[in-house]
């Protein structure tokens, strides 16, 4: 199936905040618009929108609703797939479990443990703002794409020299970071500094922490964070295409902010677990819903210019209706588009992973997913 280049996380969780189009005024809390109503009454279900895929948008899904695994297309319901974005949520929780271990503090400067690292202008920042992107941090710098030619897929960047180029850069355009703790801008290189932090903290690989304390305890078979050169994906897994090429190998570089692969049965698990507080203490528990107080920052496509939405934990926090908002996190990586949504009780959740084509709307697709599967 010849999918495009996926849409990044960023795109989406704009068309989300949006809430274009979302049978269920699917809207994020605080996206500078009128309150969601309540949502009405739909026919559409998550069975329904399967069975009209593939089309010419979608070539391949993967859906798992309220515990219940799907598929259309060339593709099975036990696919493994790149996660994307989704990593963050991983990472987070393992930072929190060294929060609750005393091992790191929340509110200290980040550069405490990461002083080789992270310039003297971030001085300021915390653990916490690294958590919920009030860091202030510069624009990622750039990463291998399609204009660096054939092959570009298997190529990579070190987590640190991508920290230190997006400092550089920020660093020779004299432009002056915004102040810690004062506004909301969704981006990687927080988790790739809190990835490189865990490391430090502990003395061992941030890959062996995830096996540690989240994929050996919660029996994620089929979860992993592979080594930037190791370009395999496990069988089953869909073939994907993007920019013309054969991508379903490809470099797993993103590392602590999207390099994990999964299967939606894993990922349902580890968001379950999470979400009932099986994998911190409850005053660590209490962060993962916990939204910073604080505007998004202009240029933020995420949260629009409103008030905050990504929390503590990781999650994206998006409003159902007047009583209700729904949690989750959107990941994305060249061939796959992929998520996690649920009401906070987990009444209903829902992981997808779709495989486009490379024309047409796929977050029209992905909002018809996701408000199906949160609607009652």
């Amino acid at each position: 199936m010849r999918t495009r280049l996926a849409a990044t996380s960023l795109a989406l969780a704009a068309a989300l905040t949006a809430g274009v189009a979302v049978p269920a005024a699917f809207a994020a809390t605080g996206a500078g618009t009128a309150p969601a109503e309540t949502p009405v009454a739909t026919s559409t279900t998550v069975k329904d929108i399967l069975g009209r895929l593939p089309d010419g948008v979608i070539a391949g899904a993967v859906i798992r609703h309220d515990g219940k695994g799907a598929a259309a297309g060339p593709v099975t319901a036990d696919a493994h797939f790149r996660i994307g974005s989704v990593t963050k949520t991983f990472t987070n929780t393992v930072v929190l479990q060294l929060v609750a271990e005393h091992r790191i503090a929340l509110d200290a400067p980040a550069r405490r443990y990461l002083p080789e690292l992270l310039p003297e202008a971030y001085d300021g920042v915390t653990v916490r703002q690294l958590l919920d992107h009030t860091s202030g941090f510069p624009r990622p710098a750039r990463t291998p794409g399609p204009y660096d030619g054939p092959g570009w897929q298997f190529k990579s960047v070190k987590p640190e020299d991508s920290l230190r180029e997006s400092f550089a850069a920020a660093a020779a355009a004299n432009v002056p970071p915004p102040a810690p703790g004062s506004e909301q801008q969704y981006n990687g290189l927080n988790s790739l500094a809190l990835g490189l932090l865990v490391e430090k903290v502990t003395g061992r690989s941030f890959a062996g922490e995830l096996e540690r304390r989240i994929i050996r305890p919660l029996h994620l078979r089929r979860t992993s964070l592979p080594a930037a050169d190791d370009l395999r994906i496990p069988s089953p897994h869909a073939t994907v295409y993007a920019a013309g090429q054969d991508v379903t190998e490809q470099s797993p570089y993103p590392w602590a902010e999207g390099g994990m692969i999964s299967t939606a049965a894993d990922l349902d698990r580890f968001f379950t677990a999470l979400f009932r507080g099986r994998l911190l203490p409850p005053a660590q528990q209490k962060l993962v819903f916990d939204v910073p107080n604080v505007k998004s920052s202009a240029d933020n496509r995420n949260c629009l210019g409103g008030p905050a939405c990504f929390s503590v934990g990781g999650l994206m926090r998006y409003k159902l209706n007047e009583k209700e908002s729904a949690w989750g996190k959107t990941g994305s990586r060249p061939g796959w588009d992929n998520g996690f949504f649920a009401t906070k009780d987990l009444r209903h959740r829902v992981v997808y992973s779709l495989n486009t084509t490379g024309s047409g709307d796929v977050l029209k697709r992905i909002q018809d997913i996701v408000g199906a599967a949160l609607t009652d």
